[in-house]
Protein backbone atom coordinates (compact mmCIF):
# COMPACT_ATOMS: atom_id res chain seq x y z
CA UNK A 1 0.00 0.00 0.00
CA UNK A 2 1.36 3.20 -1.10
CA UNK A 3 2.60 6.06 2.00
CA UNK A 4 1.68 9.23 0.75
CA UNK A 5 3.53 12.20 2.84
CA UNK A 6 2.62 12.81 6.42
CA UNK A 7 1.60 16.60 6.15
CA UNK A 8 3.76 17.17 9.59
CA UNK A 9 6.81 16.20 7.54
CA UNK A 10 5.90 17.96 4.54
CA UNK A 11 5.41 21.27 6.38
CA UNK A 12 8.56 20.83 8.23
CA UNK A 13 10.36 20.43 4.70
CA UNK A 14 8.44 23.00 2.90
CA UNK A 15 9.13 25.32 6.19
CA UNK A 16 12.99 26.17 4.85
CA UNK A 17 12.03 26.92 0.93
CA UNK A 18 9.48 29.57 2.63
CA UNK A 19 11.89 31.12 4.82
CA UNK A 20 14.80 31.41 2.28
CA UNK A 21 12.49 32.63 -0.27
CA UNK A 22 11.02 35.26 1.92
CA UNK A 23 15.06 36.25 2.74
CA UNK A 24 15.59 36.60 -0.91
CA UNK A 25 12.37 38.78 -1.54
CA UNK A 26 13.56 40.95 1.67
CA UNK A 27 17.31 41.08 -0.02
CA UNK A 28 15.64 42.17 -3.67
CA UNK A 29 13.35 44.90 -2.13
CA UNK A 30 17.01 46.30 -0.53
CA UNK A 31 18.71 46.33 -3.19
CA UNK A 32 17.35 49.67 -4.31
CA UNK A 33 19.51 51.35 -2.27
CA UNK A 34 22.45 51.66 -4.22
CA UNK A 35 20.44 52.78 -7.19
CA UNK A 36 18.56 55.48 -4.84
CA UNK A 37 22.37 56.36 -4.13
CA UNK A 38 23.63 56.49 -6.91
CA UNK A 39 20.83 58.84 -8.59
CA UNK A 40 21.36 61.48 -5.69
CA UNK A 41 25.03 61.55 -5.76
CA UNK A 42 24.63 62.33 -9.70
CA UNK A 43 21.90 65.19 -8.98
CA UNK A 44 23.75 66.67 -6.17
CA UNK A 45 26.97 66.93 -8.78
CA UNK A 46 24.92 67.97 -11.45
CA UNK A 47 22.25 70.21 -10.49
CA UNK A 48 23.15 71.43 -7.41
CA UNK A 49 26.42 72.56 -7.42
CA UNK A 50 25.75 74.23 -10.43
CA UNK A 51 22.89 76.13 -9.06
CA UNK A 52 24.11 78.64 -6.73
CA UNK A 53 21.70 79.19 -3.87
CA UNK A 54 18.61 79.01 -6.42
CA UNK A 55 17.99 75.27 -5.32
CA UNK A 56 15.25 73.40 -7.38
CA UNK A 57 12.79 71.51 -5.60
CA UNK A 58 12.26 67.25 -5.96
CA UNK A 59 9.69 66.39 -8.20
CA UNK A 60 7.85 63.60 -7.08
CA UNK A 61 9.66 61.12 -9.65
CA UNK A 62 12.94 62.61 -8.17
CA UNK A 63 11.48 61.51 -4.44
CA UNK A 64 10.31 58.29 -6.24
CA UNK A 65 14.42 57.68 -7.16
CA UNK A 66 16.26 58.64 -4.50
CA UNK A 67 14.37 57.38 -1.62
CA UNK A 68 15.17 58.65 1.98
CA UNK A 69 17.68 60.36 0.37
CA UNK A 70 15.32 63.14 -0.50
CA UNK A 71 15.25 63.52 2.90
CA UNK A 72 18.77 64.38 3.18
CA UNK A 73 18.26 67.03 0.28
CA UNK A 74 15.54 68.42 2.47
CA UNK A 75 18.10 69.80 4.74
CA UNK A 76 20.17 72.13 2.77
CA UNK A 77 17.06 72.94 0.36
CA UNK A 78 15.24 74.14 3.83
CA UNK A 79 18.36 76.20 4.74
CA UNK A 80 18.91 77.95 1.43
CA UNK A 81 15.42 78.86 1.04
CA UNK A 82 15.02 80.50 4.70
CA UNK A 83 18.67 82.19 4.28
CA UNK A 84 17.45 83.68 0.74
CA UNK A 85 13.62 84.40 2.48
CA UNK A 86 16.22 86.47 5.07
CA UNK A 87 18.34 87.97 2.58
CA UNK A 88 15.78 89.38 0.50
CA UNK A 89 13.67 90.43 3.15
CA UNK A 90 16.56 92.28 5.36
CA UNK A 91 19.55 92.69 3.15
CA UNK A 92 18.46 93.56 0.11
CA UNK A 93 16.57 96.45 0.71
CA UNK A 94 19.01 98.05 3.08
CA UNK A 95 21.82 97.52 0.11
CA UNK A 96 19.00 99.14 -2.45
CA UNK A 97 18.60 102.10 -0.27
CA UNK A 98 22.61 102.81 0.44
CA UNK A 99 22.45 102.80 -3.31
CA UNK A 100 19.95 106.00 -3.99
CA UNK A 101 22.72 108.22 -1.86
CA UNK A 102 24.66 109.29 -4.71
CA UNK A 103 24.94 113.31 -3.80
CA UNK A 104 25.48 115.11 -0.51
CA UNK A 105 21.72 115.86 -0.28
CA UNK A 106 20.60 112.23 0.01
CA UNK A 107 22.36 111.79 3.06
CA UNK A 108 19.20 114.10 4.70
CA UNK A 109 16.87 112.79 2.13
CA UNK A 110 17.08 109.18 2.65
CA UNK A 111 18.29 108.81 6.33
CA UNK A 112 14.07 107.46 6.99
CA UNK A 113 14.38 105.13 4.25
CA UNK A 114 17.77 104.02 5.54
CA UNK A 115 16.92 103.29 9.23
CA UNK A 116 13.81 101.76 7.95
CA UNK A 117 15.70 99.11 6.01
CA UNK A 118 17.93 98.64 8.09
CA UNK A 119 16.12 97.74 11.22
CA UNK A 120 15.33 94.37 9.83
CA UNK A 121 18.80 93.57 9.67
CA UNK A 122 18.87 92.86 13.33
CA UNK A 123 16.74 90.20 12.90
CA UNK A 124 18.67 88.68 10.09
CA UNK A 125 21.62 87.58 12.22
CA UNK A 126 18.90 85.33 14.22
CA UNK A 127 17.04 83.64 11.62
CA UNK A 128 20.64 82.87 9.97
CA UNK A 129 21.55 81.06 13.35
CA UNK A 130 18.70 79.40 13.94
CA UNK A 131 18.62 78.05 10.46
CA UNK A 132 22.07 77.07 10.88
CA UNK A 133 21.51 75.36 13.78
CA UNK A 134 18.80 73.24 12.59
CA UNK A 135 20.69 72.56 9.48
CA UNK A 136 23.83 71.23 11.37
CA UNK A 137 21.51 69.28 13.41
CA UNK A 138 19.71 67.32 10.53
CA UNK A 139 22.95 66.82 9.08
CA UNK A 140 24.81 65.39 12.27
CA UNK A 141 22.46 62.78 12.48
CA UNK A 142 22.41 61.36 8.73
CA UNK A 143 24.19 57.89 8.46
CA UNK A 144 25.44 57.92 4.77
CA UNK A 145 27.63 55.71 2.76
CA UNK A 146 30.82 57.50 2.13
CA UNK A 147 30.95 57.98 -1.42
CA UNK A 148 27.42 59.92 -0.83
CA UNK A 149 29.04 61.48 2.78
CA UNK A 150 32.03 63.07 0.64
CA UNK A 151 29.74 64.51 -2.14
CA UNK A 152 26.63 65.26 0.41
CA UNK A 153 29.79 66.97 2.58
CA UNK A 154 30.94 69.28 -0.14
CA UNK A 155 27.30 70.42 -1.43
CA UNK A 156 26.69 71.28 2.50
CA UNK A 157 29.64 73.50 2.26
CA UNK A 158 28.50 75.38 -0.31
CA UNK A 159 24.76 75.80 0.29
CA UNK A 160 25.40 76.25 4.49
CA UNK A 161 28.45 76.49 5.70
CA UNK A 162 30.28 78.98 3.20
CA UNK A 163 27.29 81.58 3.58
CA UNK A 164 26.13 81.27 6.72
CA UNK A 165 30.07 82.14 7.67
CA UNK A 166 30.49 85.06 5.21
CA UNK A 167 26.65 86.81 6.59
CA UNK A 168 27.78 86.40 10.27
CA UNK A 169 30.04 88.89 10.10
CA UNK A 170 29.03 90.83 7.31
CA UNK A 171 25.24 91.86 9.30
CA UNK A 172 26.50 93.72 12.32
CA UNK A 173 29.31 95.38 9.99
CA UNK A 174 26.68 96.31 7.27
CA UNK A 175 24.56 97.65 10.77
CA UNK A 176 27.88 100.15 11.35
CA UNK A 177 28.11 100.88 7.89
CA UNK A 178 24.70 102.04 7.55
CA UNK A 179 24.18 104.05 10.77
CA UNK A 180 27.28 105.95 9.40
CA UNK A 181 25.29 106.89 6.66
CA UNK A 182 22.65 108.24 8.66
CA UNK A 183 25.03 109.71 10.92
CA UNK A 184 26.28 112.13 7.95
CA UNK A 185 22.89 113.14 7.19
CA UNK A 186 21.82 113.52 10.87
CA UNK A 187 24.85 115.71 10.83
CA UNK A 188 23.63 117.47 7.96
CA UNK A 189 20.62 118.58 8.76
CA UNK A 190 21.50 119.82 11.83
CA UNK A 191 23.35 122.20 10.11
CA UNK A 192 20.18 124.17 8.98
CA UNK A 193 21.19 126.44 6.55
CA UNK A 194 24.79 127.27 7.24
CA UNK A 195 25.45 124.54 4.76
CA UNK A 196 25.67 124.89 1.38
CA UNK A 197 25.48 122.43 -1.28
CA UNK A 198 27.15 123.19 -5.05
CA UNK A 199 28.70 121.33 -7.26
CA UNK A 200 28.19 117.69 -5.98
CA UNK A 201 29.91 119.01 -3.02
CA UNK A 202 29.50 120.48 0.48
CA UNK A 203 30.55 124.08 2.07
CA UNK A 204 30.57 124.89 5.23
CA UNK A 205 31.17 128.41 7.13
CA UNK A 206 34.10 127.18 9.89
CA UNK A 207 36.81 124.79 9.49
CA UNK A 208 35.86 123.17 12.43
CA UNK A 209 32.38 122.05 10.72
CA UNK A 210 34.07 121.22 7.26
CA UNK A 211 36.66 118.62 9.62
CA UNK A 212 33.66 117.52 11.09
CA UNK A 213 32.56 116.41 7.74
CA UNK A 214 35.38 114.79 5.98
CA UNK A 215 36.20 112.72 9.26
CA UNK A 216 32.93 111.06 8.93
CA UNK A 217 32.92 110.74 5.03
CA UNK A 218 36.49 109.37 5.75
CA UNK A 219 34.81 106.29 8.44
CA UNK A 220 32.78 105.76 5.10
CA UNK A 221 35.99 105.27 2.45
CA UNK A 222 37.68 103.23 4.77
CA UNK A 223 34.28 100.33 5.15
CA UNK A 224 33.80 100.57 1.61
CA UNK A 225 34.45 96.69 1.45
CA UNK A 226 31.33 96.25 3.44
CA UNK A 227 29.11 97.72 1.06
CA UNK A 228 31.02 95.77 -1.67
CA UNK A 229 30.50 92.52 -0.12
CA UNK A 230 26.54 92.99 0.56
CA UNK A 231 25.92 94.16 -2.89
CA UNK A 232 27.59 90.45 -4.05
CA UNK A 233 25.45 88.72 -1.43
CA UNK A 234 22.52 90.99 -2.61
CA UNK A 235 23.28 89.04 -5.81
CA UNK A 236 23.76 86.03 -4.54
CA UNK A 237 27.24 85.45 -4.38
CA UNK A 238 28.88 84.41 -1.20
CA UNK A 239 32.27 84.02 -2.22
CA UNK A 240 34.73 85.38 0.10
Amino acid sequence: MAVGIRSGVFSRWLAPFIALLVVFQLTACGDKEPEQRKAFIDYLQNTVMRSGQNLPSLSEDQKQRFGNYANDYGIILSFSRQMKGAVEGSLVPVVSAIGQVRTPQDYMTQRSALQQAASTLSMLNAQLRDSKVKADTGMAALKQPDDLKAVYGQVYNTVVTQPANVLTPLVPALQSFTQDIVSVGDYLQQQGTQVAFANGGVQFPTQQQATQYNTMMSSLVGKQQTLLQAQKVAQGDFSN
